[in-house]
């Protein structure tokens, strides 16, 4: 398969996969905040894990809609690796590294895709495309040549 084939595509996948980790992040916000759906994980959260349902909520609407992508992914990322090592490694009380052993995958994942998109921007199909931020980072993969 020719690898310019799929490339092509590169712009929209680059949209959508922004779009669904910001959706993904939004429903733990709305899961911690609005209680909704009903998860005993979630019944009766310290404000250290409501603050972190606020920044998923908020953040993960504005990865959504591509507003200020570089930002909102780049302090979900902080958020989602504070989110393993203080809510995963260490909440037996002795630290358990192995992601299968302290159910931090998902964090790590969201840490590195966000990371990622701090990076890549929001694509194409976002609001900061749309008023122009994207054009104005340089490096970025929707920078001026």
């Amino acid at each position: 398969m020719n690898s310019s084939f799929l490339s092509r595509f590169q712009p929209a996948l680059l949209s959508l996969f922004r779009f669904v980790t910001g959706l993904l992040l939004f429903q733990y916000g709305v899961a911690k905040i609005f209680k909704f759906p009903v998860l005993p994980y979630f019944a009766d959260i310290p404000p250290l894990i409501y603050t972190a349902g606020a920044l998923e909520l908020v953040l993960g609407a504005a990865l959504m809609l591509g507003l200020f992508t570089r930002l909102s992914a780049f302090i979900l990322s902080g958020e989602m690796a504070f989110a393993y090592f203080m809510g995963h490694v260490m909440k037996t009380g002795s630290p358990v590294l192995l992601p299968l052993l302290n159910g931090g995958t998902a964090a790590i994942l969201f840490c590195f895709a966000c990371l990622y998109l701090s990076a890549a921007g929001g694509g194409a199909i976002s609001v900061d495309a749309l008023i122009g931020k994207e054009s104005e980072s340089p490096g970025g993969a929707y920078a001026r040549r």
